[in-house]
């Protein structure tokens, strides 16, 4: 089955302590990049979240964000930070009497300074949090690659019809290839005759050899049979599909393009050329649209 890089999920899962919401976004990448946002106090599940989504994408860049919103006090406690408490009131009041400020050093102004309550993560059993976190991510990735196959197989139907569409050209040329030599032919008699207005006889043997040196540089048979080849192995590909076909698909285009190039240099022909830059213009198609398969 054919994948896109490119999709979104949303995956939810609660227990009894706490709710855990999971979002992933994937972009195009050469590699499969997984980068996690979430909680610090959570971090021990970071590599299983990884792990877990590393099954189900090959290539791609991959933004998860993890929130989890607790349901009970279970996973954290407050602490009071007596020393800095203790530092805090006696500058406050040093700085009061000092310059004869007015206001009084109260609970609601120590509490509210920095460091004098933190939030220490307590949690006992990090093992079943990590299970509860992962469940929210393994929904998530079915919802991720329930959309990652449906846009792949757009890109797919877009594919193949466009693989369709170079065959299609590959064939007229296929009818114009031939003819070109034996224009050339009737164009160098005629432009001979032009020249020497018959005072001289040209042998036909010098007109025949002549025309099969211009016929074997512009012979382009065996290029258009790997072309033609290759948008059949496009096919192949993307009915058969395999892990990570994106990277089968890469190379071929590299193919593509190099065969289009050598006929398009070695025609010789208007016609040709123009058909070759219609091809080329669906192949350059082709190389957009297979960036996004994974």
């Amino acid at each position: 089955m054919i994948k896109s890089m490119t999709g979104f999920g949303r995956g939810e899962y609660s227990d009894d302590k706490r709710n855990v919401v999971c979002e992933i976004k994937t972009v195009n990448h050469r590699y499969a990049d997984i980068s996690v946002k979430m909680p610090k106090r959570y971090s021990f599940a970071e590599e299983k979240i990884k792990a877990l989504i590393k099954e189900q994408i090959k290539r791609g860049k991959a933004e998860v964000s993890v929130i989890v919103e607790a349901l009970t006090e279970g996973d954290i406690t407050i602490k009071l930070n007596t020393p800095v408490a203790r530092q805090y009131i006696a500058n406050l009041n040093e700085l009061k009497h000092s310059y004869e400020l007015a206001g009084d050093v109260d609970l609601k102004l120590v509490s509210s300074m920095p460091d004098v309550l933190k939030a220490i993560p307590d949690i006992d059993d990090e093992d079943e949090v990590t299970e509860v976190i992962c469940r929210a991510v393994e929904s998530a990735t079915a919802n991720l690659d329930g959309m990652r196959a449906i846009e792949g197989e757009k890109l797919a139907e877009e594919l193949l019809m466009r693989g369709d569409l170079v065959r299609e050209i590959v064939g007229k040329i296929e009818v114009r290839a031939p003819l070109v030599a034996r224009e050339y032919r009737e164009k160098l008699e005629t432009r001979i005759k032009e020249l020497i207005e018959d005072k001289v006889d040209i042998p036909e043997e010098r007109i025949l050899i002549e025309a099969a040196v211009f016929a074997d540089k512009a012979n382009i048979t065996e290029e258009l049979v790997r072309l033609d080849s290759h948008m059949l192995q496009l096919k192949t590909f993307l009915t058969a599909g395999g892990p990570v076909v994106g990277k089968k698909l890469d190379f071929l285009v590299q193919e593509m393009n190099r065969e289009a190039n050598t006929i398009g240099s070695k025609a010789n022909d208007l016609e040709i050329t123009s058909l070759m830059l219609e091809a080329k213009s669906e192949i350059e198609k082709i190389r957009e649209q297979v960036q996004n398969i994974e």
